[in-house]
């Protein structure tokens, strides 16, 4: 290897492709050089995605790049990420289109991993609102509702009604569900209503309504799903 000295580090690089071990000569080489361009560089090739050790690297610049190309998860990459980065406007920037995706990602989901996100950069709040209102939705994943109540309360000074029009598209959709799953997902709620935002119990109860509405049971199921419903709130 002693030719390649003088090499740039992309000509070094393009050289170890030929390897059928190019990840890991390239780790050996490049994650603890000495030289921040090297580590730098390496993080934005390395086959796999940059690795854990590279997105908590020294240098901001290093953890960005490592941030940025990586295959980690959300919660994993915001828990490496260079506390530096986190803390300046002028490189936080530089991760902000990653970061929006991952938050949409996060939103389409149970609510579980974005509040520990947030937990770690709540600086990203802001991010979080806007991929609920304006991101697209990919999955049919419902947010869990204890969940999505701590994130509510993280969220308060956001809370319009385009925060709650699209939080509630978040939620379990009641129209879909016959008479005895209705009643199992409500007594459910009622269980753990203590720890469930009132926005999110009064929306509740104007579904079952409008499901009893449109509903052709008997007055007396009708009666027995009203009066469950009643203790949502």
């Amino acid at each position: 290897m002693e030719e390649l000295f003088n090499l740039t580090y992309k000509d070094e690089v393009e050289i170890l492709k030929d390897e059928d071990d190019f990840e890991a000569l390239g780790d050996e080489k490049y994650l603890n050089h000495p030289d921040m361009e090297a580590r730098l560089y390496w993080a934005f090739c390395r086959p796999n995605g940059s690795c854990e050790a590279q997105i908590k690297d020294i240098d901001p610049l290093v953890s960005i790049m490592a941030f940025n190309h990586s295959k980690l998860n959300a919660l994993k990459r915001f828990t490496l990420l260079h506390k530096e980065v986190i803390e300046n406007p002028n490189l936080r920037v530089k991760i902000k289109n990653r970061t929006r995706m991952l938050f949409r990602s996060l939103v389409d989901d149970d609510f579980k991993e974005l509040n520990k996100v947030l937990d770690i950069v709540p600086v990203f709040l802001e991010v979080a609102v806007d991929q609920l209102k304006n991101g697209r939705k990919w999955n049919d994943i419902f947010a869990d509702e204890i969940e999505a109540t701590i994130f509510m309360q993280k969220a308060e000074k956001f809370i319009d009604d385009s925060f709650k029009e699209a939080l509630f598209f978040k939620l379990k959709d009641l129209r879909e569900l016959d008479q005895e799953e209705l009643k199992e997902h409500l007594e459910e709620i009622i269980e753990k209503k203590e720890k469930i935002h009132t926005l999110i119990l009064k929306h509740y109860k104007n579904e079952v309504d409008k499901w009893i509405e449109k509903s052709n049971l008997h007055l007396l199921q009708k009666m027995t799903i009203k009066k469950l419903a009643e203790k949502l709130i």
